[in-house]
């Protein structure tokens, strides 16, 4: 089975699973949350994080949308959680990098974890925010949740 073949089948696995799906009432002190909507396409996601001591304690989502946006907050969840901000900060910027690189920037595993994943969608520009959104919500909420 190829590499491709293996992410292929881990973000559909994403996609069914939701891992951290499920919000239920509102914030807490220690937590942040973000709406975001891709227009374009319909991807909707609200992301909820919480931050204590510096460190991401939980992630939470709700959102509907093509299997690419919601594989992408499934794996968001799993490696996210239990980062200080700034690794979870340097993470967000990998992703990104690598999303919008076209092809250019290879995936490190060994950094994104199941992110890598991802990496064929950064050759479809029109996927790359299918991918993103997740990520761009769990940023800004985890820049609230420190506020």
């Amino acid at each position: 089975m190829s590499l491709d073949s293996l992410y292929q089948q881990l973000i559909l696995e994403h996609s069914k699973a939701r891992h951290g799906a499920g919000l239920e009432g509102e914030p807490g002190p220690h937590e942040g949350q973000s709406h975001q909507l891709n227009p374009v396409c319909g991807d909707e996601v609200t992301v909820r994080v919480e931050v204590s001591d510096g460190v991401v304690r939980a992630i939470r989502w709700d959102g509907q949308g093509c299997s690419i946006s919601m594989a992408s907050a499934s794996v968001l969840h799993d490696e996210a959680e239990g980062l200080t901000v700034e690794e979870f900060g340097g993470l967000v910027d990998t992703f990104r990098e690598m999303l919008r690189s076209r092809g250019k920037v290879a995936a490190d595993p060994e950094v994104l974890g199941d992110a890598a994943a991802f990496e064929g969608v950064s050759r479809y520009a029109a996927r790359v925010k299918c991918a993103m959104i997740s990520w761009v919500a769990a940023e800004d909420a985890a820049r609230q949740a420190q506020a």
